[in-house]
């Protein structure tokens, strides 16, 4: 608790989640399907690609440390909590709102690790809240952050990053050999017939970036689609790969912009699916690095919980 007097505000850090053991997989890949558990095949390859990043992701030790950092800088200004919450797996959404609401708090502030929305993923996080929140026996107000791809903070993070992916490469020839590439998760092509936000926010989160960090050249692909057999936005970034090979570009620098940490979308679709198909052809792919829990984006979402404070921020309300 913190040694202000007035009633503490939450912060809700809300990430995907992540199986903590190869045991966890099954209920976790089931948990993502709505119930439905998945084939033995698919089972099988979720297990591997797990198996490749150790076992587990740090996630979940990311998101932790994330939030602690996090409320030591806002206690310093104020009466805050923060609380982490997972969409798929423990700690859950719904265990974590009853745990914030049972210690007296009533108004919570929310933010998804990841900045741009969409209905089918930041809209998820948002229905779970608000079916947990419902279920309370008292109120709670809950500001839920949407959106924040283009806050001030977080283009100058990304756009840092991005110069010191670009140092990793030889000096032998300048930057504008190198073609940063962009990425994010893609999401089913159905979600254009909702006008959905999220690749106009992606596209500014990009172009945002690319001007403030000066870059002369770059391209966008989407990465880690799922295998519903529906259409999903491309292209791939494997296969855009051969493209850019085509185009006679020999040195990639991979900015997974739609990430805030090492999972596995980051630690096995860029670091093993992406690296190997480079490395098939010839070109040398690098990552820049990702902000995790670093003093960068503390601040950025410190900023953020500001923001909402002083109303220039706008969220949407989720209450009981």
């Amino acid at each position: 608790m913190t040694a202000h007097s007035e009633p503490a505000t939450g912060v809700l850090l809300l990430a995907y989640g992540t199986p903590e053991t190869s045991d966890d997989v099954l209920p976790y890949f089931t948990h993502i399907r709505g119930g439905r558990a998945p084939s033995a095949e698919a089972l099988e390859h979720l297990k591997q690609r797990y198996e490749y990043v150790g076992g587990r992701t740090p996630l979940l030790d990311i998101t932790q440390q994330t939030a602690r950092a996090l409320e030591v800088q806002l206690t310093s200004v104020g009466s805050y909590r923060v609380f982490v919450a997972m969409k798929h797996w423990h700690p859950f959404i719904g265990d974590v709102i009853p745990r914030i609401a049972a210690l007296g708090i009533r108004r919570v502030i929310a933010i998804v690790l990841a900045p741009h929305y969409s209905r089918m993923s930041i809209g998820a996080y948002q229905r779970a809240v608000a079916d947990a929140s419902r279920r309370l026996a008292t109120q709670l107000d809950v500001a839920f952050v949407e959106h924040w791809g283009t806050h001030p903070l977080f283009i100058d993070l990304v756009a840092e990053h991005l110069h010191r992916g670009l140092a990793t490469f030889s000096s032998q020839s300048d930057d504008s050999s190198v073609m940063p590439l962009f990425s994010a998760h893609s999401l089913p092509l159905r979600i254009r017939d909702w006008n959905d936000p999220y690749e106009e926010q992606l596209r500014a989160s990009c172009a945002a970036v690319a001007d403030r960090a000066g870059l002369v050249q770059w391209r966008f692909a989407w990465q880690s689609a799922g295998h519903t057999g529906e259409p999903w936005l491309g292209p791939d970034i494997v296969e855009y790969l051969d493209t850019l090979h085509a185009q006679g570009v020999r040195r990639v620098l991979s900015v997974p912009i739609g990430f805030l940490c090492d999972h596995l979308e980051v630690l096995y679709d860029i670091d093993h699916e992406a690296q190997q198909r480079a490395a098939a052809l010839g070109i040398t792919l690098r990552r820049s690095a990702m902000p995790n829990a670093s003093p960068a984006l503390v601040a950025t979402l410190a900023a953020i919980v500001g923001d909402v404070e002083h109303g220039e921020l706008d969220t949407s309300s989720v209450a009981a």
